[in-house]
C-alpha cells in the first residue's frame, strides 16, 4: 500500500501554502557600480596613438597572442601542472559548496521518519493492576527547521555566497592570466641567457684565435709582453662572462621548472642559436586609439573586487534582518497506529505544526556591532575595488610609457651596433697592418663592440616583456583548456 494515502496527502497540501511564503522585504542597499577613480582617457601617448592597431587585448586569448610554438607548449605546460593556479582553481570548488549550502539553508528539509515501539507495564505498577503490553507504529513526513524569510535574511546569505563564487571564479581566471604572463616571461630571459652565453661563447673564441696569433707573432720578437699579457686578460674576462652565463642559464632553467611544475623537455625551451635580429615569440598587443579606460572594469581582479563589494551590499541586508523577528515552522504529518496492519488505514493520520517565533529585544548591541561590522567591510571592499582600477590604470600607463620609446631605442641600439662593428673592424685592420693603432685602441673597440651586442640583446627583452605586460594589465586572454580543471557557475 503506498504510504502517501488520503490524509497524509491533505496535511501536506496544507502545508504547502506555509512553505510557499517567501520573503517580500530585502533590506540590502541597493548596488551600484562605483565609478573609476582615474582618468576616462590614458595619458597622452602621441607614439603609441601612431602605432597600428592589431586587437584589443581583451579580444585576444594567448594561444592567439604567442606565435611561437615552442613557447605555446610550455604555457600549456605550466597549465596542467602549476600548484598556484590549481590552488586556484579548488577555490572555486571550495566557493561553490559554500553557495550551496547558503542556497540549501533557503529550502525547507524534508525527511521520512518511521517509528516502531512497543513496551510492556507491570501490575505493580499499571492504573489496572494488570500486566499489560503495548504497541505504536507511526510513519511520518517531517518538516525540520524551514525559516520563513520575510526580511531576505536567508535570500542576502544566499546572494553573498554567490558573488563570492564568482569572485573565485575571476581571481582564478587572473591568476591565469598572471601564470601565463609568468611562464612567457621567463621563457623569454631563458632565451636572452642563452643568446648572452652564446655571445660569451663566440667572443671567448674570438679572443683565443687572436691570443693565439699574439702569442706567435710574440715568440717571433713581433710583439711586445704588454701586448701579449693585454691579449690574455680578453680571453680570462670571456671566459669569466661564459661560466657567469651558463650559471644564470641554469637558474633560469630552474626557474621555468618551478612556475611550470614539472619537468619542461628540450623540445619545449628556446632555441640556442644566437641572433641579434627582432624576436618574435610574442604578437604586439596595442589599445586602439580612444580606447576609454573604462575597459580595466573588465578586469579579472577589478571583478573580482567587484563581486566581493556585492557581496558586502547583501551582507548588509543580513544583517539588517537580525533586528527583525524571524518564524521557523517544525511540523510532521504521517500515520500512527497501535499495529502494524493498520498503520495506513483509515482515522490513522496524525500531524503537528509547531511554528516559532524569535524576537529580539536585548542582545547587548551584537546586533548593532554585527551591522556596523558589514557596513565598514563595504566600505573597505569599496576602497579595495577603487584601488584595483588605479593599480590597473598605472599598469597600462607605465607600460605604453615604455612603448612610446622603445621602437627608437631598438633602432639606435641598432645603429650602435653597426657602428661599434666598424670600430672595431678599422682599429683591427690597422694594428694588423702597424699602422699606428695599439693593441689597447682595440681592445677597447672590442669591448665596446661586445658591450652593445649585449645591450642589444637587453633591449630586445625588455621590448618583448613590454607587449607581455600590455597584454596582462589590460586584462589578458583567457581561454580554458581541455586538459585545465574548470567549474560552471552554479545554478542559482
Amino acid at each position: 500500500m503506498n504510504i502517501f494515502t488520503n490524509p497524509l496527502r491533505r496535511s501536506i497540501a496544507l502545508a504547502i501554502p506555509l512553505l510557499g511564503l517567501t520573503a517580500c522585504v530585502n533590506l540590502a542597499p541597493d548596488y551600484h557600480q562605483p565609478a573609476a577613480p582615474v582618468s576616462a582617457a590614458w595619458p597622452q601617448n602621441p607614439a603609441a596613438n601612431a602605432s597600428p592597431v592589431q586587437a584589443a587585448a581583451n579580444d585576444l586569448d594567448w594561444l592567439t597572442f604567442f606565435t611561437n610554438a615552442r613557447l605555446r607548449d610550455v604555457v600549456r605546460l605550466g597549465l596542467q601542472n602549476n600548484r598556484d593556479l590549481r590552488i586556484a582553481t579548488l577555490n572555486i570548488e571550495r566557493a561553490r559548496a559554500q553557495y550551496g549550502i547558503a542556497r540549501a539553508d533557503g529550502l525547507p528539509a524534508i525527511g521520512v521518519d518511521a517509528q516502531a515501539n512497543r513496551s510492556r507495564t507491570p501490575a505493580s505498577v499499571a492504573n489496572s493492576g494488570e500486566t499489560t503490553l503495548s504497541s505504536r507504529y507511526n510513519v511520518d513526513l517531517g518538516l525540520t527547521s524551514y525559516e520563513i524569510d520575510f526580511f531576505g535574511k536567508v535570500r542576502n546569505l544566499k546572494a553573498a555566497a554567490l558573488q563570492r563564487y564568482l569572485a573565485a571564479q575571476e581571481t582564478r581566471r587572473s591568476a591565469q592570466i598572471s601564470l601565463v604572463s609568468q611562464i612567457a616571461a621567463a621563457w623569454l630571459q631563458l632565451e636572452a641567457t642563452g643568446q648572452q652565453l652564446a655571445l660569451a661563447r663566440s667572443t671567448l673564441v674570438n679572443q683565443r684565435k687572436s691570443h693565439d696569433l699574439i702569442r706567435r707573432s710574440h715568440a717571433l720578437g713581433a710583439e711586445s709582453g704588454l701586448t701579449l699579457a693585454q691579449s690574455q686578460t680578453t680571453v680570462d674576462a670571456a671566459s669569466v662572462k661564459v661560466a657567469e652565463y651558463e650559471t644564470q642559464l641554469a637558474q633560469d632553467k630552474n626557474a621555468l621548472t618551478l612556475l611550470t611544475g614539472a619537468p619542461v623537455p628540450d623540445t619545449f625551451l628556446p632555441p640556442t642559436e644566437f641572433a641579434l635580429q627582432a624576436r618574435t615569440a610574442t604578437r604586439l598587443v596595442m589599445p586602439p586609439a580612444g580606447l576609454p579606460s573604462s575597459v580595466l572594469q573588465q578586469r579579472p581582479d577589478v571583478l573580482a573586487a567587484e563581486h566581493d563589494l556585492i557581496a558586502a551590499h547583501a551582507d548588509i541586508g543580513a544583517a539588517r534582518a537580525a533586528f527583525f523577528p524571524s518564524i521557523s515552522l517544525l511540523g510532521s504529518a504521517g500515520t500512527a497506529s497501535s499495529s502494524l496492519s493498520g498503520l495506513f488505514t483509515g482515522g490513522t493520520l496524525a500531524w503537528s505544526v509547531v511554528p516559532s517565533l524569535r524576537l529580539p529585544i536585548f542582545d547587548g548591541g551584537a546586533n548593532r556591532a554585527s551591522l556596523d561590522l558589514t557596513k565598514a567591510q563595504k566600505d573597505i571592499l569599496l576602497a579595495t575595488y577603487e584601488k584595483a582600477i588605479q593599480t590597473a590604470f598605472r599598469e597600462v600607463a607605465d607600460a605604453l610609457a615604455v612603448r612610446t620609446t622603445i621602437a627608437a631605442r631598438l633602432q639606435s641600439q641598432q645603429s650602435l651596433v653597426a657602428s661599434t662593428y666598424r670600430s672595431f673592424q678599422l682599429s683591427s685592420a690597422l694594428f694588423t697592418r702597424g699602422g699606428g693603432s695599439g693593441f689597447l685602441e682595440v681592445l677597447d673597440a672590442q669591448r665596446a663592440y661586445y658591450d652593445a651586442q649585449q645591450d642589444m640583446i637587453t633591449l630586445g627583452l625588455l621590448e618583448q616583456l613590454n607587449r607581455l605586460a600590455l597584454f596582462k594589465t589590460l586584462g589578458g586572454g583567457w581561454q580554458p583548456l581541455a586538459t585545465t580543471p574548470s567549474a560552471s557557475t552554479p545554478s542559482r
